[in-house]
């Protein structure tokens, strides 16, 4: 995979790594994967406050990763982009395996300890 270059586009890499980088806004991400929402269906899938809900959607669509779209008084918001789904699934792969190393590293120190 090619590298990011000069300065300007590992910072724009950074701001949407950022974007992502927040337990409700994954929540959110992975219910707009199911198709596009209002927030009040959000809200009642997510059991959160209005407002967080929606602070958190001008996050996402500020860095365009989220779209809306008017349907009379429902703004309806749905993925830009679904790869970012597969980005976040690497990431919980990643988290998986490395909680399952450290398990195994407490699991031999543990195990270790009774023997001494």
């Amino acid at each position: 995979m090619d590298k990011p270059k000069n300065y300007e586009l590992r910072a724009m890499h950074a701001t949407l790594c950022q974007a992502i980088a927040d337990p409700t806004r994954i929540a959110l991400l992975y219910e707009l994967g199911d198709g596009r929402k209002h927030v009040s269906q959000l809200v009642g899938s997510l059991q959160l406050p209005q407002a967080t809900v929606s602070r958190h959607l001008k996050i996402l669509r500020d860095r365009s990763l989220v779209a809306t779209e008017r349907e009379g008084t429902f703004v309806y918001y749905s993925l830009v982009y679904p790869e970012v789904l597969a980005a976040l699934d690497i990431m919980r792969s990643v988290m998986h395996t490395n909680l399952s190393e450290q398990s195994s590293l407490a699991n031999a120190i543990y195990f270790t300890q009774g023997e001494g």
